[in-house]
């Protein structure tokens, strides 16, 4: 198989002790062009040479990490350790994905946040802001049902509710959906009460 996508020797950055280089796109696939810098990798293992899997920006991956599919790694994100990010998934923003903790499906992974440990994030979750995850019940995926029919994400770490370009707390969402439409707000103080519910069993 022709590879994608090239390491630049006299591009390189240390992370930890670790030799990283820059990747150049030797072809052209999905949205990537020839010839295109992209991030940093320590191997060839770390991006899949199938696929339209891409580390953009000033992104880093490294150690036993891969990335894979049509998965994108961008911004300031690292995935290292034993991570694997595929499928549609992308990390992004200063976010973390470590550990054999895995990102996949149509998950995005963004902000400050941290996924760690033997932690999975699939489906279409989104976990931002200061986020830690570190196993899957460290999150609740819900689907609107009412109008949208988009996914939305509670994350347990910082209480915090990602729904489309939304993020903040439980009260917020209510207020904004509120002044959406009074179903909609209904819906999502439905949905936020069932979690407080739910918190309280926890403790």
């Amino acid at each position: 198989m022709n590879s994608k996508f090239e390491l630049l020797l006299d591009d390189t950055i240390e992370t930890f002790g670790r030799k990283l280089f820059r990747i150049r796109s030797k072809v052209a696939f999905g949205s990537v062009e020839v010839g295109e810098k992209g991030g940093y990798i320590e191997k060839e293992g770390n991006l899949s040479q199938s696929g339209n899997a891409w580390v953009y920006g000033n992104a880093r991956v490294y150690g036993n990490a891969e990335v894979s599919g049509d998965a994108r790694v961008s911004g300031n994100a690292w995935v290292y350790g034993n991570a694997w990010v595929y499928g549609d998934a992308e990390v992004s923003g200063d976010a973390r994905v470590s550990g054999n903790a895995w990102v996949y499906g149509n998950a995005w992974v963004y902000g400050d946040a941290r996924v760690s440990g033997d932690a999975e994030v699939s489906g279409d979750a989104e976990v931002s802001g200061d986020a830690r995850v570190t196993s899957k019940k460290d999150y609740i995926v819900f689907k609107n049902s009412w109008s949208s029919f988009r996914w939305f994400t509670y994350t347990k770490s910082n209480k915090m509710w990602n729904v489309g370009c939304f993020s903040g707390t439980g009260q917020e969402l209510i207020e904004k959906a509120y002044k959406d439409n009074e179903k909609s707000g209904k819906s999502y103080e439905a949905y936020v009460n069932l979690v407080l519910e739910l918190e309280k069993l926890d403790d």
